[in-house]
């Protein structure tokens, strides 16, 4: 997985490097490398986000329920 988000961030920086200006470049870079790249990872972690969460709610409880 990481392998995949490495080649993109790479490609993105080229394209990004190709541009005329420096805002370009760095527009480029954040559109098409960097905000896709976080969207997706998001969502991606969102079953591991969630299951977290009700780990801690059940140990939470545990720990209610003890005293």
């Amino acid at each position: 997985m990481y392998i995949v988000a490495i080649a993109w961030l790479y490609v993105a920086i080229l394209m990004a490097a190709t541009e005329t200006s420096v805002v370009a470049g760095l527009a480029t870079f954040f559109f098409y490398g960097l905000a896709p790249l976080l969207l997706f990872w998001w969502v991606v972690s969102a079953p591991t986000r969630k299951r977290r969460k009700q780990l801690q709610a059940e140990a939470q409880a545990r720990a209610e329920s003890k005293d």
